[in-house]
């Protein structure tokens, strides 16, 4: 690293300390300013649902100005690909639907991305190559429509990602697992998409509007599993800067050990089970130059059948990765069997990485077995115009008196992690899951957080909430 930058980080990073040692001298007051619901949906019975590309976001923030995309069930119409998107804004008077695909049809919702700077909106589809009326999964063209945000009713743009089409095109099914990331300051993009299970393909939009770069992400090897074989990782966050990308995201293949494959077999009757329990980190120091490095493992389940769940990225100033994800010890049905000795334990856990190295890993909240506590889950990251960072997350369970709770918090973070002021988000109605503005889809750090999502006891209707930071 030049001597300039090395400067400029150690002042960013003075900067932000600085920040953070004054804010936490001051109480902190979230204040919800909106909730509403954008619309309700009938499920489409087709393995998927609105929040189903959660490592992404359906919502983006330009301004004053806040846009959505939802996902529509097509009547009549069989599953797999029977949905279509919708296209959403919220301005002065509220939530207007301005467009609605009138042709593809897709099983999937889809990502949004912004650009700043003329004002653009990017929604990423998947439509299906198949016929009306057929049922099933298939081939299926991967598509990105361009919105103008002045007049972000008008028929939109259509962009083909470029892939790399050496041997031969990638073959795009209706289960995508698709990622969308922006850097909304470069109005740049880059896009990944699953084949199979041995990678994804990924494409990379330059500032000129060119797809100027192109690859394979494999996955990472399992040689340790009963069969070897890749990992595929799924419901990655992604992030790009600077044409760097960062990409975390859990292990998804189905069971790799015979003996708790045929464990669950017996439990559950189905021939499958996925199993979640790994947490991978890749990174690309300049996506337009060069492709990706070695994986890194951040955390792991795998000896006692557990779980792990992706929250969350976000890369300082500084260019440190901060990453939040949540955990669970053990799979409870195969502990009499397999690990009677283990006791559960649910955590929310945070790590910082720079230049593809974990420099800093600690558990921000935990909950033991047959102690009182909530248990915390879908960790989103807020990053504050000043570069002071937030955790808002939902927690789950009964207090030491036995009273329930289930309510949204937000955590502020020190640029180390060190987990400080914390304070339950006042919400009428908490959401279960949710979408946030996040500056990975190309919004600007704010003030405010916009968050879209399925409501506590309402989860066939999409809702949105804004929330203020004091």
């Amino acid at each position: 690293m030049k001597a300039c930058q090395v400067a400029m980080s150690l002042a960013v990073a003075t900067g932000w300390l600085a920040v953070s040692s004054r804010a936490a001298e001051t109480e902190l007051r979230p204040v919800v300013e909106v909730e509403e619901v954008i619309y309700e949906y009938t499920p489409a019975d087709n393995g998927a649902g609105p929040m189903w590309c959660h490592g992404s976001t359906c919502l983006v923030r330009l301004g004053d100005a806040v846009f959505a995309s939802g996902l529509e069930t097509i009547p009549h119409e069989k599953p797999l690909n029977n949905c279509r998107w919708t296209f959403w804004r919220r301005g002065p008077e509220g939530w207007t639907l301005l467009r609605q695909d009138s042709v593809g049809r897709t099983r999937e919702p889809c990502p949004l991305a912004a650009f700043p700077e003329p004002g653009r909106v990017f929604l990423s589809a998947n439509p299906t190559l198949n016929p009306p009326g057929q049922a099933g999964g298939g081939p299926a063209r991967p598509v990105l429509f361009e919105f103008m945000a002045a007049d972000a009713s008008a028929p939109p743009g259509s962009h083909w990602p470029g892939w790399e089409c050496k041997p031969a095109p990638p073959a795009f099914t209706e289960h995508s697992y698709r990622s969308l990331a922006a850097d909304g300051p470069g109005r740049e993009m880059i896009l990944f998409q699953n084949i199979g299970y041995t990678h994804a393909e990924w494409a990379f939009r330059d500032r000129d509007g060119n797809w100027s770069a192109q690859g394979r992400l494999k996955w990472p090897w399992g040689a340790e599993y009963d069969t070897p074989q890749p990992i595929r990782v799924c419901y990655p966050n992604v992030a790009l800067r600077a044409r760097a990308v960062h990409f975390v995201g859990v292990s998804d293949i189905v069971e790799p050990y015979a003996k708790w494959r045929q464990a669950k077999r017996e439990l559950t009757g189905q021939d499958w089970d996925y199993d979640f329990r790994r947490l991978f980190y890749v990174w690309s120091p300049d996506i337009a130059h060069g492709g990706f490095g070695d994986w890194v493992e951040i955390a792991s389940r795998d000896k006692t059948c557990g779980w792990i769940s992706p929250g969350d990225l976000w890369v300082a100033p500084d260019d440190a990765v901060h990453i939040v994800w949540t955990e669970r010890a053990l799979d409870e049905r195969l502990r009499p069997k397999f690990f009677p000795n283990e006791r559960q334990r649910h955590e929310l856990n945070y790590a910082r990485l720079r230049e593809g190295r974990i420099e800093t890993r600690r558990t921000l909240l935990a909950v033991d077995e047959g102690k009182p506590g909530l248990i915390p889950s879908l960790p989103r990251l807020h990053a504050m115009p000043d570069n002071r960072l937030f955790v808002f997350f939902s927690v789950a369970g009964s207090d030491e008196t036995g009273k329930p709770i289930a309510e949204n918090r937000l955590l502020e973070l020190g640029p180390d992690g060190a987990p400080g002021r914390t304070a339950p988000v006042p919400l009428k109605h908490p959401l279960s899951s949710y979408f946030t503005a996040t500056v990975r889809g190309g919004s600007a750090p704010g003030w405010t957080l916009d968050l879209l999502g399925a409501r506590t006891g309402h989860p066939h209707a999409m809702c949105y909430a804004r929330v203020r930071l004091e």
